[in-house]
């Protein structure tokens, strides 16, 4: 069975416990806390030398990066696809799923919000008010992306779960814990909404990880 190194609250992690999900493989989570800083334990550095979160354990096989463990997922193993058949579909569902992993994500992670409150001297209002600044940027970026390239349809990419979704769920989560308003994005929510009917993804929410009230 596979392995997963995992915290709930992660947003990679929780990309790639909702790909794991959806192509119906059974994994084992292995619970690491960030807050803790457990990701910089030795240990885990020895099997992440990056020390982030998720590494995914398959058969040996240590793979990082949340986007580069759903394209092997896809490559490697059977179940429903994440990515489209047409290159120039996949090249779409791959731009939209790096605005969140690439544009988003790394100016809003834990290590970066917690370098800006320790340098700047930045109380909580202050950290919320950076992370909502760059959500209101981003979220601005995917909203026009979906309504110019109008790919979208019950999902970022027509009637199919893609790697977009798998992007796009968790960034919203983490968007709604900040209390960020998110009335101005309604494609991005209405997807958001469609696919929170999905079991694979129900299950693979934060509140639904062993880890959840740690």
């Amino acid at each position: 069975m596979m392995k997963l190194y995992t915290f709930f609250r992660s947003s990679a992690s929780f990309r790639v416990r909702i790909a794991l999900n959806w192509k119906g493989i059974a994994y084992d989570p292995e619970l690491i806390s960030l807050p803790k800083q457990e990701n910089l334990d030795p240990g885990y550095k020895a099997i992440s030398p990056i020390g982030l979160v998720p590494t995914l354990d398959d058969g040996g096989n240590l793979l990082a990066q949340s986007l580069a463990i759903l394209e092997y997922l896809d490559e490697a193993h059977p179940g429903p696809k994440l990515l489209p058949d047409s290159a120039l579909d996949r090249a779409y569902v791959r731009a939209f799923s790096q605005i969140i992993a690439c544009e988003i994500h790394p100016l809003n992670n834990l290590r970066v919000l917690r370098h800006i409150k320790r340098t700047y001297g930045l109380d909580e209002e202050g950290v919320n008010t950076w992370y909502r600044h760059w959500i209101a940027d981003g979220f601005a970026m995917m909203e026009d992306f979906l309504k110019t390239n109008a790919k979208h349809g019950t999902y970022c990419y027509r009637e199919q779960v893609t790697m977009a979704d798998c992007s796009l769920v968790p960034q919203v989560f983490n968007a709604q814990r900040y209390k960020c308003d998110l009335g101005t994005y309604p494609t991005v929510m209405r997807i958001h909404e469609n696919c929170m009917k999905l079991d694979a993804f129900i299950k693979a929410q934060p509140s639904n990880q062993p880890d959840a009230t740690a």
